[in-house]
């Protein structure tokens, strides 16, 4: 029956998850991303042709889900598909290696120009905060910590009480791939952390610096610190938009103030400069003044 296939694949894919944690040691994160290109795969071809899947069949299903995707999600299906692949190849699922089937998603490196908020949009948002209350000096501190620092959805998330250095004036960062960083904080940020934690945070045993305001109360969730954001953006009016904008924001305003590249991927905390190399594309004013004429045939002007 189908209900019956549908228990068979959640065996199937929480074994495959099973090894992703044990046998690879992968984050929870990276798991689920992996299920789910798992799951949809199941879903194309069933789990009764599993066995006698072939290349064709996986390079079809893969340019299926790349028409329908951005070039980030595409290639985060193609990545759990070879893993999953793989998987099945171990388990004597497949009775060849597919994972090698699994076609590339183009992707052009430094292609898309980062996407900066319009200049004072950051400071209205920040403003739009009602700091006469418990949630309004939770999302003002929040969305200094995105915009003033840089700092990812995740990460805002991750503080922790302890991550907070006040003599020193720096907060510990927990980032990607659990490489933790200590940054400098600004004044203006310390101040709206501080004004948070004597006005604004509930008491709760919790050590994670921002906690949710309603019951349960608890530490708030990277979605918690997207709806701080998305709750200024309705205050002002303007059109929702990802939490990363305003990490593109601290470097271009980091870029026009002087800065260096170099000194843009401290903040950013970008592993290779290369990552932070996109940047150089948000000064259009600047590129201009480096752009060589259009050639003018037969001496017209």
């Amino acid at each position: 029956s189908e209900e019956l296939s549908e228990d068979r694949v959640d065996v199937l894919v929480a074994r495959f998850c099973h090894h992703l944690a044990v046998e690879r040691g992968l984050r929870p994160r990276t798991i689920r991303r992996y299920e789910h290109a798992a799951r949809l795969l199941l879903r194309a071809v069933g789990l009764a042709r599993l066995e006698s899947l072939d290349a064709e069949t996986v390079t079809t299903f893969v340019v299926d889900q790349a028409g329908r995707r951005s070039t980030a999600s595409a290639g985060n299906v193609v990545v759990g598909l070879r893993a999953f692949l793989r998987f099945c190849f171990i388990e004597g699922l497949v009775a060849r290696r597919l994972d090698v089937a699994v076609p590339t998603v183009a992707a052009w490196r430094a292609s898309a120009l980062p996407r900066a908020v319009e200049p004072g949009v950051a400071e209205r948002l920040v403003a739009s905060c009602d700091r006469r209350t418990a949630l309004g000096r939770r999302d003002y501190a929040v969305l200094l910590c995105l915009w003033r620092l840089g700092l990812r959805v995740g990460e805002v998330a991750a503080l922790e009480l302890d991550d907070l250095d006040w003599r020193a004036g720096e907060i510990l960062v927990h980032g990607k791939a659990g490489v933790d960083e200590r940054l400098p904080l600004p004044v203006d940020v310390g101040e709206a952390i501080a004004g948070y934690l004597r006005r604004g945070r509930p008491r709760h045993a919790c050590r994670s610096l921002f906690l949710r305001q309603r019951p349960p109360i608890g530490p708030l969730s990277p979605t918690g610190v997207r709806s701080s954001l998305y709750r200024a953006c309705d205050k002002l009016g303007i059109i929702r938009f990802g939490a990363h904008r305003l990490r593109h924001t601290t470097a271009a305003e980091l870029l026009k103030a002087g800065a260096s590249l170099e000194e843009v991927a401290q903040v950013l905390r970008h592993r290779s400069i290369d990552t932070t190399a996109i940047y150089a594309k948000i000064d259009l004013d600047a590129l201009a003044t480096v752009a060589l004429p259009w050639p003018v045939q037969g001496g017209e002007r």
